[in-house]
């Protein structure tokens, strides 16, 4: 019996962006199953994951994935269309896992470790997730927040790639279960992303989804080769993480470095160990490794270097290019568009530029009025064969505009089309490639009784390319210090994602706000 509970809240047609299928790589085959077809890339004892615990070929990784799907399916219940939360960093068993949910027939709802209970509780309750798979160091939030509703029944527990969890003791005497016969637009992952009111956006991708950045971008910008190892600083709940590890490397044969924590120093680490080929991360991580001795023994094996999750500044492209001699590819790319879709590689490259649209895709700047214009600015707007499909959310209306997919972000179109980044349409701030809605850091200050009123905003920095600020209006018992301001950032930090906090806080006597009482954001970034 099939869960329809995501297609049932899927927008209606009218609602849907326009597909573009141009390319004759992304016209897929009716029934597909995109974990299956992923394995397809390597040879059975080809190297498919290596990280600090040890190297597992496509065979063994084909193996596990299926006995974790007789797992779900055989002794857990599990219908195809289920939900099944995934909680963990990056390794060998969070990737097995996620595959064998999509041979199971489930659907992924992969989450960041660092979330808070209340914030996994947001995701359980949107999703309806009935099944969870959970790394067993990241349990006691996880429970925290299933305590808050009503719907996980099936929790498995693995034991990071130390291999002793009871996940692994109870696939060890299992056989793998064959691929689910799925079709090319039945649901298999739900990514949730932030927006600017807060309220978590769940982004609907279909197994076709799965496949088509690696046969749009990966395959015509980044070319990946069996024998590559691609590794990034981002958790695989974000898209971008989850194409440059796993899905790049294992559509083309390649293999998938992993670590747990994504800091400079730890990426030049993995590089010279693993010797890794191709690196993602954003902008900051790369500003921060020129600085690093180890990068010297890392590009020995380096060679090519996607950014994204933020703009990448031209002064730093061209320092890491002066440095170690690779061109970095950069790109936009967002949750509800999968991956990347405007991009540019090698001498296409027009520095300081995002790039053009990726081949597949159809990219515009859109005027006032909603028009596409030929050159000039405006708000970014992409087609192509992803696209947005919010699960019962009304800001599907926002987000797709006349069967354009419309960003949030403002760009400039030049006459060779190029785009050109100016800035993020809303409030949304984006701090070392992570998106932070300002409503959300707010209502966590506000949960605090010393805070009376407070605004979020995100300025300049140059480690970040933005950084968390607020601005606090105490309670009247409160007194302005440096000790409440760390017991505030303190207090966030325990509220929500550590990575949101405010780095810095101002105490004001007013919010600037309009006639009709609403805050003015654009008055506090002009101070």
């Amino acid at each position: 019996m099939y869960d329809s509970f995501v297609r049932d809240r899927l927008p209606p047609p009218e609602l849907l962006p326009e597909f573009r299928f141009d390319l004759p790589e992304v016209r897929y085959p009716e029934r597909l199953n995109s974990a299956a077809e992923l394995l397809k890339g390597g040879g059975a004892e080809t190297l498919a994951v290596i990280n600090d615990h040890g190297r597992w070929t496509y065979s063994e990784l084909d193996n596990f994935s299926g006995r974790i799907a007789g797992l779900l399916v055989e002794e857990e219940g599990l219908k195809p269309g289920n939900r099944v939360l995934l909680r963990g960093p990056n390794g060998y068993t969070m990737f097995a896992a996620w595959l064998g949910i999509l041979k199971a027939g489930g659907v992924v709802v992969a989450t960041m470790p660092l979330l808070r209970p209340g914030e996994i509780a947001t995701v359980i309750e949107r999703a309806q997730i009935s099944h969870a798979i959970v790394d067993s160091r990241f349990i006691g939030d996880f429970r925290d927040a299933v305590d808050q509703t009503h719907f996980v029944k099936h929790i498995v527990k693995y034991d990071g790639d130390y291999g002793k969890g009871e996940l692994e003791t109870r696939c060890a005497s299992l056989e793998p279960l064959a691929p689910a016969d799925t079709g090319r637009d039945d649901p298999c992952i739900i990514a949730f992303t932030s927006g600017t009111t807060g309220v978590p956006k769940g982004c609907v991708q279909f197994h076709r989804d799965v496949l088509a950045p690696c046969d749009t971008f990966a395959k015509h910008l980044v070319d990946p080769k069996p024998g590559d190892v691609f590794l990034t600083s981002a958790p695989m709940a974000f898209t971008f993480g989850l194409g440059i590890t796993p899905m790049f490397p294992w559509r083309f044969g390649a293999a998938a470095a992993t670590i747990e924590q994504g800091g400079p120093d730890k990426l030049l680490d993995a590089i010279s160990k693993f010797g890794v080929t191709h690196l993602g991360t954003a902008p900051t991580a790369y500003k921060a490794m020129l600085s690093q001795p180890a990068l010297d023994e890392a590009l020995k094996t380096l060679r090519y270097c996607i950014s994204a999750g933020e703009h990448l500044p031209e002064a730093t492209w061209r320092a890491w290019k002066e440095r170690t001699g690779i061109a970095i590819t950069d790109g936009i790319g967002s949750t509800e568009m999968m991956h990347i879709f405007v991009s540019a590689a090698g001498e296409g490259i027009c520095p300081g530029a995002t790039g053009k649209a990726v081949p597949g895709y159809e990219a515009t700047v859109l005027d006032a009025d909603g028009e596409p214009l030929n050159e000039g600015v405006g708000r970014l707007a992409i087609k192509g064969p992803t696209g947005c499909r919010y699960i019962d959310d009304p800001r599907q209306r926002d987000y797709v505009v006349n069967g354009w997919n419309v960003t949030g972000d403002t760009y400039r179109k030049d006459a060779d089309g190029y785009y050109w980044y100016l800035a993020r349409s809303d409030d949304m701030i984006v701090s070392s490639g992570y998106n932070i809605g300002a409503p959300e850091v707010e209502n966590a200050l506000l949960s605090h009784p010393a805070v009376a009123e407070c605004a979020v905003i995100g300025v300049p920095c140059p480690q970040r390319g933005q950084k968390v600020k607020a601005f606090v209006v105490l309670a009247a018992d409160a007194q302005s210090s440096e000790e409440l301001v760390a017991e505030l950032q303190a207090h966030v930090k325990a509220e929500i994602a550590p990575y949101k906090y405010p780095r810095e806080i101002e105490f004001v006597d007013a919010l600037p706000k309009t006639a009709t009482g609403k805050l003015r954001r654009s008055e506090l970034r002009t101070r």
